[in-house]
């Protein structure tokens, strides 16, 4: 937009978003192991024919950092090391784009030509970092949502400062009751799906739509959570060579290293089908740039 409308964007004063790249790189210096000088930092692609490989491609150009596969690590003594044209190079930070279960064939998947053999081991021995950590995926799960608050009055005494959309665990009795007495008016989602498979929107459900969703809850209640249904805000959105509101929601990025930085703009997932609450792209959702006035 800038590029292409130089004259309309200059009076906004919009907070910029290039210092990305940075931010993440100074991020992954912060978690790098002691081991002196300036660390050796890498970004793990699974390769070309990744549907984000252009983004591993960019993200290593902002950052300054080689864009590696698995084929071009090595791990010797427990320490990673990178085939370069002028020898083997340690390795101290991994900022990787594999899942987990591909990792290392050696502690994983043991079919997996994508990761490290001994990846773990270094790890384990504190000789190289990993971003995200093994296991961070478990953030993922719906049912964390029900434990924030308490985690945080936990570990940090004192309450959210944002809070928490109000979460009910359908594997706790009591929940599963409330759930079960007002599910025409909950959103019910399975806790360990993605892309808004599997989730019930009790408002707009039909009836067969809410039996269907009864028995499954019946049959497995700890496999999901139940949620009052949030009237997301709408945008104007182009849809059908005309403009008309259509619901959004806001996924911000986060990069912690020593500190935590947000970056100034976002992905706003926009639910193109008309009346749809539902915004993942899978589901036929789109998409919208989101900035920050300065």
């Amino acid at each position: 937009m800038l590029r292409s409308f130089p004259d309309l964007l200059d009076a906004f004063g919009l907070r910029a978003i290039d210092d990305y790249g940075m931010q993440l790189l100074a991020a992954m210096r912060d978690i790098a192991p002691a081991t002196g000088g300036d660390p050796q930092i890498v970004l793990l692609s699974p390769g070309i024919h990744n549907s984000a490989y252009f983004e591993h491609v960019f993200l290593a150009r902002e950052m300054g950092v080689p864009l590696v596969e698995g084929r071009d690590l090595a791990v010797e003594n427990d320490r990673v090391y990178m085939r370069t044209i002028g020898g083997l190079r340690r390795v101290d930070v991994i900022y990787r784009r594999i899942n987990d279960d591909f990792l290392d064939p050696e502690v994983f998947r043991p079919d997996s030509r994508l990761g490290v053999a001994g990846l773990m081991r270094a790890y384990h021995a504190g000789n190289v970092a990993l971003a995200n950590a093994i296991g961070t995926g478990v953030c993922d799960d719906k049912a964390v949502y029900a434990y924030m608050p308490r985690v945080i009055r936990y570990y940090l005494d004192e309450a959210p400062v944002l809070p928490n959309v109000e979460t009910h665990i359908c594997g706790e009795p009591e929940s599963l009751r409330y759930t079960l007495d007002n599910l025409a008016r909950l959103v019910v989602k399975p806790v360990g799906e993605a892309g808004g498979y599997g989730i019930t929107i009790g408002p707009t459900a039909s009836r067969a739509e809410l039996d269907t969703c009864r028995a499954k809850l019946l049959a497995d209640p700890a496999n999901y959570v139940s949620q009052p249904c949030i009237d997301l805000s709408v945008a104007p959105t182009l849809v059908n060579g005309g403009v008309q509101p259509r619901h959004v929601d806001l996924r911000p990025f986060a990069v912690t290293g020593a500190s935590t930085w947000v970056l100034p703009g976002g992905l706003t997932r926009v639910a193109l089908r008309e009346g749809s609450l539902v915004v993942n792209s899978s589901q036929g959702g789109g998409s919208k740039d989101t900035w920050v006035l300065g």
